[in-house]
């Protein structure tokens, strides 16, 4: 049976705002990918997340995203590949710090909301992320949605890979995520979120929110930990992919 890596998006709350629930989340998956302050996060709640990833075991990824804390990383912004080049390297620089203060590896890098998607549709954005982590380390690994321009970007500059599958988000026919701004983008429910996991995994389809069949590859399964179900969500998946004899794994043991 095929291994995967079961990931959550965390470190996110900052100052006097509290998001998610990361310490109830981390003992149950295999990568954290850690805010690095600006979509979410501060030096305390990255120190604190770093921790509690040592603590439990769970691999340490950064999370970096476009400048926007008032939109949470999810607006688009006009940036020259340049730009992006260095405002990845300067967060994933940050995180670093923190976990090797903890004597913890950074194992991955998966950039967050606008930066991840437009980083799917566009080589050249793509690239540019590429060598902002390259910049940071060869033998970091690039977490990218399975299939898309990112995954091209991170081979043609020499990264290992990981393809991201998610759980709690609809699909479009051609393998894009649908806009959160569009009905049906959110799996609500648990157990379908499951379901669907164990299928992508499986077998390597999914049913796009068009009632069409896609392929999709999975080397890792994500699961939003700012959420409110997002730890029935971690629990739900991790109980059935267990129940089909599927082994939990780091990164780094999948790609």
């Amino acid at each position: 049976m095929p291994k995967i890596d079961l990931n959550c998006d965390l470190g996110e709350s900052y100052g006097a705002f509290s998001v998610g629930m990361d310490s109830e989340v981390i003992p149950l998956i295999t990568s954290a990918n850690v805010a690095c302050g600006w979509h979410g996060g501060d030096p305390v709640v990255m120190n604190r997340t770093v921790e509690l990833c040592r603590r439990f075991g769970t691999g340490v990824g950064a999370h970096p995203s476009y400048p926007d804390l008032m939109g949470f990383g999810r607006r688009d912004m006009n940036l020259s590949p340049e730009e992006v080049r260095m405002y990845v390297r300067y967060q994933v620089g940050a995180l670093s710090a923190f976990c090797r203060a903890q004597g913890v590896l950074l194992r991955h890098v998966k950039p967050h909301g606008a930066l991840y998607n437009a980083m799917a549709r566009t080589y050249e954005l793509a690239q540019a992320v590429c060598l902002g982590v390259r910049d940071c380390g060869e033998d970091l690994i690039l977490m990218a949605l399975a299939g898309s321009q990112a995954v091209r970007a991170a081979r043609d500059t020499g990264l290992r890979v990981a393809q991201e599958v998610f759980a709690d988000r609809a699909y479009e026919e051609d393998g894009s995520l649908v806009s959160r701004r569009k009905p049906g983008a959110m799996i609500k429910d648990p157990a379908e979120a499951a379901a669907r996991v164990v299928r992508m995994v499986t077998e390597g389809r999914v049913c796009a929110v068009t009632g069409r069949e896609i392929e999709i590859e999975a080397h890792s399964v994500c699961v939003h930990g700012d959420s409110p179900e997002a730890l029935a969500f971690v629990q739900s998946i991790r109980e059935a992919l267990v129940a089909r004899g599927i082994t939990l794994a780091p990164l780094c043991e999948v790609v």
